[in-house]
This record gives structure tokens, sequence and C-alpha cells, in this order.
């Protein structure tokens, strides 16, 4: 099969397309034929060798797919051959076949574009587990997302709109700003031109925000605080802007609040499998009925995955942008 890694750290030019043996199902586990992979911000980083793969897990980029079942391991009884499904990886979805824990594969949404639900999984897992799971946004609360135009800032406010929130985001263009009110934000902030923690405030008549998705970590994180409500909670998944940041424990006591870091990517499988089948139980109506839906920017061969990944270099795209093989 044909699959994408990395011939040395560097930039998208350090992508390349060789060719590997098929993965076979071991036991729990079932390969799935590949139509579709989305790319991450997380892709990126490995790319340039600062987010190594888990010990065990392949080499090949990749952290959600679309596609087909092609076969099943012993002890799988959830899943036979020919199931239209989309999963949840630790590596190797930029390739043509990828093997995977049968509990971080679910059905694709009824009515759902295959190629479309490529680029679904790992931000719907990450929204749904950090918002949702571990934050607890309630109806009524207000979330402020940071990077309101990327894959997981356009999920995040749809899964939140639908849910009863108020969304505020940040993102640095009109076009950006734009998409983010059009999928429900009541607030969208240009980060380049005003102070996000001054326009929550305002727009929340001093509250500030119950729930903050930070992708940026130590940039962020002082104004992130300040930018809580009381009993607020901040959720870092992104460190765009540093690993390291001061943070004022007496301001964050004085409003009861809580600061914390969750990855996805190494979790064990029993918790992805949870998270994957809380996702089949609360946010696949949201996908049936369109009122969630994926946001693509686009679609690319295999062979760009160099484009593709320029693409996020840039900070160019408005949702996700998907690779087919």
């Amino acid at each position: 099969m044909r699959a994408v890694v990395v011939k040395e750290p560097g930039g998208p030019e350090a992508l390349v397309v060789v060719d590997r043996e098929d993965p076979v199902a071991g036991p729990g586990e079932v390969v799935v034929e590949v139509v579709a992979a989305g790319v991450n911000r997380a892709d990126v980083l490995q790319r340039q060798g600062n987010y190594a793969p888990p010990p065990g897990a392949s080499d090949v980029l990749g952290l959600e797919v679309s596609g087909i079942v092609h076969s099943v391991g012993d002890g799988v009884t959830r899943w036979r051959t020919g199931d239209p499904v989309v999963a949840l990886l630790a590596a190797g979805g930029y390739a043509e076949k990828v093997a995977v824990p049968q509990e971080q594969v679910a059905p694709l949404p009824e009515g759902m574009d295959p190629v479309q639900a490529g680029g679904i999984m790992e931000v719907a897992a990450t929204v749904w587990s950090n918002v949702f799971m571990t934050a607890d946004l309630q109806p009524g609360e207000r979330l402020l997302v940071h990077g309101g135009a990327s894959g997981i800032g356009t999920m995040a406010i749809q899964l939140a709109k639908a849910f009863g929130a108020w969304i505020a985001v940040t993102a640095g263009s009109e076009d950006k700003l734009t998409a983010c009110r059009e999928l429900g934000a009541d607030l969208a902030i240009n980060y380049r031109e005003a102070d996000f923690v001054e326009g929550i405030r305002a727009a929340t008549e001093g509250h500030g925000a119950d729930v903050i998705l930070d992708n940026m970590g130590a940039a962020y994180l002082p104004r992130n605080v300040s930018a809580l409500a009381r009993d607020g909670r901040l959720v870092v998944i992104g460190l765009q802007g540093g690993v390291k940041g001061e943070l004022n424990l007496g301001a964050l006591l004085a409003k009861r609040a809580t600061v914390g870091a969750y990855g996805l990517r190494a979790r064990p499988v029993s918790q992805k499998g949870e998270i994957v089948q809380s996702l089949v139980d609360n946010v696949w109506p949201l996908f049936v009925d369109q009122s969630v839906r994926p946001v693509i920017h686009d679609v690319l061969p295999l062979e760009r995955v160099q484009d593709a990944h320029r693409v996020l270099d840039d900070s160019g795209n408005i949702g996700k942008v998907v690779l087919t093989p």
C-alpha cells in the first residue's frame, strides 16, 4: 500500500509517499480500507519532530479516517467486512489501509459523504471529550474557543450551539470571523486587532467565559485566566504559543477556577473507546439531522500531502483539509 512518512523532521517537503506492507488485523483489531484521512495540527507537529507517535504506534502519519472495513481480527464482535466506518487513530491514517482497535471505530453517520467524514473523528473526539465530558459545558454557559475557524473550532462552535451554549471565538481574518458567525458564534474577535479578554467581558457584562478551549498554551495562559468566569474551566489542547507560562494562582483561587491540559492521542484504548461510544450516542444524531456538519476546506489526493500541510502551516484553512488515497 501507499503511505506517508516523514523522511526527516522539517517542512512539508519532509513528507514522502512510500510503499508499505498492508497491515494485518491483530486480535481485537479491524483493518480499514481508507476512503479519506483528515489532516490535523498534530500531524504538522509530528512532521516537525515535535510530537512523536506513542510507543508501538506506526510512523505513518494520520489520526483519523473514514473507510470500509477490509478485514477483522480474532475476537472482533462489533464489525464485519464491508461496514462503512470512521476511526480514531494513534497513527497510520495517511495510507490506503490502517489497522485500528475495534473500540476506536464508529459507524459512518447515516447520510454523510464518506470523504467529508474523513475529517470528523479527531476533531469531534477532541471537542466532545474536552468541552463536554471534562469541562462539562452546560446549556446557557459561555464558551470561548481560540482558533474558531480551525477544524477543532468549527466543530466546537456547532456542538456548543447545538447544546444551548453561548459561543465566542477568536480568529485572525475577516473571512474566518464571518465563517465562525455563520456556524453560530455569538461573538467573533479578531485577535490581531482586539483584546479577547476585554471583548468577552464586555459581551457577557463582566461574567467572563465559563469554559475556554485553548490551542495556544503559554502565550495565552495569563489572559485566559483573566477571561474566565467564577468556577470557570480552562482546557488546554494545544501549545502553538509555547509550553511554559506564568500562572497566577491567586487569580485562579479567587475565581475557584481550574486549568487542565488534556491530550487524546496517547490515551489507552479503553478511554478512547468510551469517548467514541459517547460520540455515537450524543453527537451522531446531530450529524444525521445535519444540525452539525463537517466543515471541509479542501480535499487533496495523497500525492499532494505536502500541499495539504502548507495550508495548515499558513493557517489558511477554514475547517479541515482531507486527503484521499
